[in-house]
């Protein structure tokens, strides 16, 4: 399959799923007193959002795919990265069973910290310093608006717990 080829099959798929999501896992799934006083504070508003951002990133494949020439060339896949691929799987899955280990004794804010600064690596990324300013900053954001703004509890550690 070709980049070009790929591209499309994303794009189609991200759109499917928003789809799906908005027009029935959201509305059959997520249940939402309907006296909610701020439309951001309703549990509905986040997983509509990510399905539009999901659609928006599907029609945007679709776009950058279409405008390219297509290419003939296929792109030769790797067999040799294949066992490594599964490493790193596996080390998501492990890393995934440590957040919720330390969930309840670390803080939510504090385990998403470590999560995805161990995510971040173990897919090995290009941009080591965003990866770790990200996963300290927008936890605390997060918390700050969620825990000061809006009101909602954020659930705390055993260890260290955030004002």
């Amino acid at each position: 399959m070709n980049d070009r080829a790929g591209k499309i099959q994303l794009g189609i798929g991200a759109i499917v799923a928003a789809v799906l999501f908005v027009a029935v896992v959201i509305p059959n799934f997520v249940s939402a007193p309907s006296n909610v006083p701020n439309v951001i504070l309703s549990p509905r508003f986040w997983p509509n959002a990510i399905a539009l951002f999901t659609g928006l990133t599907g029609i945007g494949l679709l776009l950058t795919a279409l405008r390219h020439p297509e290419d003939e060339r296929e792109t030769p896949v790797d067999v040799d990265h294949r066992g490594m691929a599964l490493l790193r799987l596996s080390g998501v899955a492990m890393v995934m069973l440590a957040t919720v280990y330390a969930m309840p004794r670390l803080g939510l804010v504090w385990t998403t910290m470590v999560a995805f600064i161990a995510v971040a690596f173990l897919v090995r990324t290009h941009h080591p310093v965003s990866a770790v300013i990200s996963a300290v900053a927008i936890p605390l954001l997060l918390y700050a608006f969620f825990a000061h703004v809006a009101g909602v509890a954020i659930p705390q550690g055993e260890i260290v717990r955030l004002p």
